[in-house]
């Protein structure tokens, strides 16, 4: 018996809350996603990859909302410490909100045990966290490099929880992995990593309509992470042009060149020899 009851002890305050009652048969959790007030239509193009150099993060800024433009510049790469980010992908307000509350339990448990939780413990913390809040349309890959080496995960809004080197995600991550499948290999340098990880978010914006403007890079070392200059897709745009030029017109010269030549036949006792100009001349 509690000693509120042994004393006789009444809160009025507590009395004067109205009581509710949970429905007989109401399960307390269902594996059916949450029902949405209005539909949500939205896309993005993450990307994270594992290198030699450490773990290469990239992503583009156009947040969108059905077939409008939200915000050109939205921020799809959000630090939660100094060896961890989080690219994210689904309703920006949820994702925003809940790499906050990743970050707070992250830092208490740092707080706490003077250490910081590693990298499949705070992907863990957060599939468990997101486990109850099926159908939130939050989708996230976290990123982390401590010192026993680069890792990757994948969390997603319904619990699920995937290590791995390769991580694409939202509506343009069919047209990025096309890229990154060809180039990603373990032995890139930086410059080449950055390169590929542009290239794979401008190949997904030229193709999905709800990705594009700009694309935000990301390095993480076991110094930390590090963030590029914000870089306008136009001019990777531009440099593909530039690239495609200079193949026609590399096409163009060997074309020039496979056409100056000389060919010899023999037919019946005679031999023709003739050559781009069609002049022929019997020997």
């Amino acid at each position: 018996m509690a000693l509120q009851d042994l004393c006789n002890f009444k809160d009025i305050f507590l009395d004067s809350i109205p009581t509710f009652s949970l429905p007989i048969g109401l399960p307390l959790s269902s594996s059916h996603s949450v029902p949405l007030p209005f539909p949500m239509s939205h896309g993005t193009t993450t990307l994270a990859f594992i290198f030699q150099g450490g773990v290469l993060a990239a992503a583009d800024t156009r947040s969108s909302c059905s077939g409008l433009v939200a915000c050109p510049a939205a921020q799809k790469i959000l630090p939660i410490h100094s060896h961890l980010v989080g690219t994210t992908s689904g309703t920006s307000a949820d994702c925003a909100l809940w790499k906050r509350i990743l970050a707070r339990e992250l830092r208490l448990y740092q707080l706490r045990h003077g250490r910081r939780l590693s990298t499949g413990g705070a992907a863990k913390l957060l599939s468990h966290m997101l486990q109850p809040f099926k159908g939130t349309e939050l989708c996230v890959a976290a990123t982390l490099c401590e010192r026993s080496g680069p890792s990757l995960y994948y969390v997603c809004s319904d619990g699920t929880r995937l290590k791995g080197t390769l991580f694409s995600v939202g509506s343009g991550s069919p047209y990025a992995y096309s890229v990154l499948d060809q180039g990603v290999q373990w032995g890139l340098t930086v410059q080449e990593a950055v390169s590929i990880a542009r290239e794979a978010v401008f190949r997904a914006t030229y193709r999905d309509a709800y990705s594009g403007n700009c694309v935000d890079l990301y390095h993480i070392t076991s110094k930390g992470w590090t963030r590029r200059n914000r870089e306008d897709l136009k001019e990777e745009y531009y440099r593909e042009k530039e690239r495609q030029r200079q193949k026609r017109e590399e096409g163009e010269t060997l074309h020039d060149i496979s056409c100056v030549h000389v060919c010899v036949s023999v037919h019946a006792d005679s031999i023709y020899v003739w050559s781009t100009v069609q002049d022929v001349t019997m020997l």
